[in-house]
């Protein structure tokens, strides 16, 4: 099921398919290391949900909701 990584719950692992932003926005997460193909967790979301933070490539990483909107990622379930 493809959905944007916003919408992932704590927890869920899922692998990103695509990045839907441009410009110095998809620089910004493409230097990071968030590329189609990286597998990301979700481990926490802040409690008005904004920043989330992630797991990529063994490091935790934290991304504003906006961000996270346009990254398109893979789950299984």
């Amino acid at each position: 099921m493809m959905i944007p990584l916003n919408k992932l719950k704590v927890g869920q692992k899922s692998k990103v398919v695509s990045l839907e932003c441009s410009g110095a926005v998809r620089r910004h997460i493409i230097d990071m290391g968030i590329t189609p193909g990286a597998v990301v967790i979700m481990r926490k979301a802040a409690p008005m949900g904004d920043p989330l933070e992630i797991n990529v490539r063994g490091y935790e990483l934290s991304l504003r909701k906006s961000e996270a909107q346009g990254i398109t990622v893979e789950t299984e379930e």
